[in-house]
């Protein structure tokens, strides 16, 4: 996928400002796509591409929370992941959604995948400005949000094999979905049978970087399935 779909913007936020990077028509409903733990790479703009041409088009975000750090490998990328100023990045989330609605979106949604996943729900505890959330494979912290104190809307998606235990395996989804009920949003929580952790990566390097961690399914009904759910959730809420 060409970076050249991508306007490179900066963003204020407090004393400071971050990179972020754009794609899409100026005037669609606005989206922050937040990264995986890996950084801006590759895969985090694809699916910012394909969330920016999905039905009538969303104008996606993505702000560079690593400050133009990226994984190459899963130390790295554990290491960057270690490192986030968790409360920081919710900062930036937030200045990222402001930026959308002052330049054209009426409505913002957040979505994000692993780290950003977790991220992307938390905003919608964190974040007043949000309109909905669709998080995928992630929850965070008890010490960074509660879910039961969301206020966005929130679909999430998880992996019936997803391992990572607390984070994005089915206890924790099925702990999330309990937390939503008791929040009173609107929520939907999907499991997708078969599948593993971060199942939406179909790029040919996402696919060889999953089969790397030894994740080596392959479900293209499900993928579809989650992309579905998630175009009509953000449509609903963002319309």
């Amino acid at each position: 996928m060409a970076d050249s779909a991508f306007k490179k913007i900066q963003i204020q936020r407090d004393d400071t400002t971050f990179d972020a990077y754009v794609v899409g028509k100026d005037d669609a409903p606005g989206i922050v796509v937040i990264q995986e733990w890996w950084g801006v790479d590759f895969e985090i703009k694809n699916h910012a591409v394909k969330i920016s041409k999905l039905d009538t088009g969303f104008k996606a975000l993505i702000p560079d929370l690593y400050r133009g750090k990226v994984g190459l490998d899963t130390a790295e990328a554990q290491h960057l992941m270690d490192g986030l100023d968790w409360q920081g990045a919710v900062k930036d989330i937030r200045a990222s959604v402001n930026w959308l609605k002052a330049n054209g979106s009426k409505k913002v949604g957040v979505t994000g995948m692993c780290m950003g996943g977790a991220l992307a729900i938390a905003s919608s505890v964190l974040v007043p400005e949000v309109d909905t959330v669709v998080g995928f494979y992630g929850t965070p912290s008890s010490e960074l949000a509660d879910p039961a104190q969301a206020k966005a809307p929130v679909q999430a998606h998880f992996g019936e094999l997803d391992n990572f235990v607390g984070f994005s395996d089915v206890t924790a989804a099925k702990s999330l979905e309990e937390k939503l009920k008791a929040s009173g949003v609107a929520h939907e929580v999907h499991i997708y049978e078969g599948n593993g952790h971060a199942f939406l990566n179909r790029s040919p390097e996402g696919v060889s970087r999953r089969k790397r961690m030894g994740l080596s399914d392959e479900d293209e009904a499900a993928v579809e399935l989650a992309w579905s759910r998630f175009t009509s959730w953000m449509k609903r809420y963002l319309a």
